[in-house]
């Protein structure tokens, strides 16, 4: 298998989805890089693994995951990093991406990404379980920022001051979901641009892109739709303050042709050269 550093993962690339494996395989679009989510692929064989093989041998990937559950309570699941850990080997992802949020709680899992309250406390808990993971895999991870519908009370620091204090910790980096950030802002009456700025910039080494649903009165994050035009906006400062950061368009439900996501991604590779240039 070829093998591909992390200065391999450039531009905008694609989340890899399984509707589409026959296309990329067929003909091999022209795609930056693909993302895979980790946990459909965390068995010792079969065709999905096969699928993911066959799409690395073409293309640099990065793995996503969703279950390893870090602001639990619950002890981490030695047995899910290790078959996390098998696949890191078999695959050679340029970097590894984990979400700031807990989904399991007794032994029981919820099937959906929870918010953490921004205390001392929980600070602490959240790194010791990045630290144990990160050991665990031998790399480190990338954490990603929630969407968020609620508060806490009693919350002690901002997001961004939590995330940086889970750089400064333990040595992660953060995937900046620019979408999450977006639907959180509006919901809560954050300044959406103020909260970028606020992030470690040199920390963030992935930028997610996707779409939501306006309702009456909130934003649902459904990862479901086209980037719309505020985010764009949003993403279009994010990368004036941090740079050409390589961009992935996500899309987890309601998936469309191929073309739709190139084209999306298209798009985002258009604002990344134009900061390039910028730059330049």
């Amino acid at each position: 298998m070829t093998r591909f550093t992390r200065k391999s993962i450039e531009g905008a690339g694609i989340g890899l989805r399984t509707c589409h494996y026959r296309e990329i395989l067929g003909s091999r679009p022209p795609v930056a890089w693909f993302e895979a989510v980790a946990d459909n692929y965390l068995g010792d064989g079969g065709m999905p693994l096969l699928h993911l093989e066959q799409v690395r041998e073409h293309y640099p990937m990065t793995l996503h995951g969703v279950g390893m559950s870090l602001g639990s309570t619950d002890p981490l699941d030695q047995a899910y990093l290790r078959r996390l850990g098998r696949l890191i080997g078999r695959i050679e992802p340029a970097w590894v991406s984990e979400h700031l949020a807990w989904i399991s709680v007794g032994g029981s899992y919820l099937h959906e990404l929870l918010p953490l309250p921004y205390t001392q406390e929980a600070l602490e808990h959240v790194a010791g379980r990045i630290s144990e993971a990160q050991d665990a895999l031998g790399l480190p991870l990338l954490i990603e920022n929630p969407s968020s519908y609620l508060v806490f009370r009693g919350e002690q620091m901002s997001e961004p001051e939590f995330l940086r204090e889970l750089v400064r910790r333990t040595g992660c980096g953060i995937l900046l979901d620019v979408n999450n950030a977006y639907v959180s802002a509006m919901n809560h009456g954050w300044d959406p641009s103020a909260y970028i700025n606020d992030l470690p910039a040199t920390a963030i080494r992935e930028i997610h892109l996707a779409g939501y649903e306006a309702h009456e009165n909130y934003l649902f994050d459904t990862h479901g739709h086209r980037v719309h035009p505020p985010v764009w906006d949003l993403y279009a400062h994010a990368i004036e303050v941090l740079g050409p950061v390589p961009t992935l368009i996500e899309w987890d439900t309601d998936i469309p042709p191929l073309e739709t996501l190139r084209d999306e991604a298209g798009k985002a590779q258009q604002h990344l050269e134009r900061r390039r240039r910028r730059a330049a």
